[in-house]
């Protein structure tokens, strides 16, 4: 049988509104009678029920966090931050994968709907603009501009900017940018143009590669790397548009003789934990995770109280140089 509010008062010897003055954190209660509360609520093992809490506050303390995927080592270390910095403001998360699948997309956000959470951190983008609108739930998105809701990004043309002159500088001839699919509206594309603007400029030859819509298929990154390396055995320079896919270009290379960096110069992009543990180590162009995760859940949190926020949030880059230049 389940334990009942009504239950943990009795057992304390106080009324059922003092405890749930307690659970709600409302209104004075001595120090003496909220720990005489909490033990009573662990001897019973009570569990609140945090749905009526949510529809009593009209606050649930949940927020929802969609990305493409946690298998991701870019999403993986994302959601780690977000979820500790959540806690920190009294928030739990509810963690949602999308695979890029606007129909899986759009049925997480009715979910989270559904379960009145007090937020949404969109890093997965293929809904249309219009059903952002409509959500009607303070929202911050990574890599997205959607006028009126906040965005965090990294400097992304400063950080090709920064990797496609490195490369030219080091003497390469011939570069490659490998990236995920073009087709989404992003503003890590911008690392494409940057790319693009610098290698016409400084009169380098260049070639632009792209994944299908599921960009996360390291076996497709593969196949694309080793098909492009055939065609073009001059490239001498690549700049992947994440460490992700420069580990893969890296293992090409290498697979292929292509001596690093010597015969083949590698940058990649994000600066995550594995891209320091590779062989060789490689440069690439610092995202600060840590810091953009929790400008998201103070950006979020603030909307939540109804706070003003900036919209425009775009954070400095840094260039890593490691073993592959």
């Amino acid at each position: 049988m389940a334990i009942t509010l009504k239950d943990v008062a009795k057992k304390a010897g106080v009324t059922v509104t003092t405890v749930s003055r307690v659970l709600n954190n409302r209104g004075y209660i001595s120090d003496k009678t909220r720990n005489k509360v909490y033990q009573v609520m662990e001897e019973l093992n009570y569990q609140p029920n945090e749905i009526a809490r949510s529809l009593s506050k009209k606050k649930s303390n949940i927020i929802g966090i969609i990305i493409p995927t946690v298998s991701h080592p870019f999403f993986s270390e994302l959601a780690f931050y977000l979820e500790a910095y959540a806690y920190q403001k009294g928030y739990k998360i509810m963690l949602c994968n999308s695979q890029h699948d606007p129909k899986k997309e759009k049925e997480y956000t009715e979910m989270l709907r559904g379960n009145q959470v007090d937020g949404i951190i969109m890093a997965s983008h293929t809904m249309e603009v219009s059903e952002y609108e409509n959500l009607d739930l303070p929202i911050v998105t990574f890599d997205r501009q959607i006028e009126g809701i906040p965005y965090i990004s990294s400097d992304n043309y400063k950080g090709a900017s920064l990797a496609t002159n490195l490369l030219i500088d080091k003497g390469c001839k011939k570069l490659a940018y490998i990236s995920g699919s073009l087709s989404l509206n992003l503003l890590a594309n911008k690392r494409n143009e940057a790319f693009i603007n610098i290698a016409q400029s400084r009169n380098v030859d260049y070639i632009t590669a792209q994944t299908d819509m599921n960009v996360f298929n390291t076996q497709q990154y593969e196949g694309l790397i080793r098909n492009l390396f055939k065609d073009h055995p001059d490239i001498d320079g690549v700049f992947a548009s994440s460490d992700l896919i420069a580990a893969n270009a890296i293992k090409v290379s290498e697979q292929l003789n292509k001596r690093i960096p010597k015969d083949i110069k590698i940058i990649g992009y994000d600066d995550i934990q594995m891209s320091s543990l590779l062989i060789p180590e490689l440069t690439t162009i610092r995202q600060p995770i840590e810091e953009m995760s929790s400008l998201a859940i103070e950006l979020l949190n603030k909307q939540i109280n109804d706070n003003d926020v900036e919209i425009d949030n775009i954070l400095p880059v840094a260039l890593i140089e490691r073993q592959t230049t």
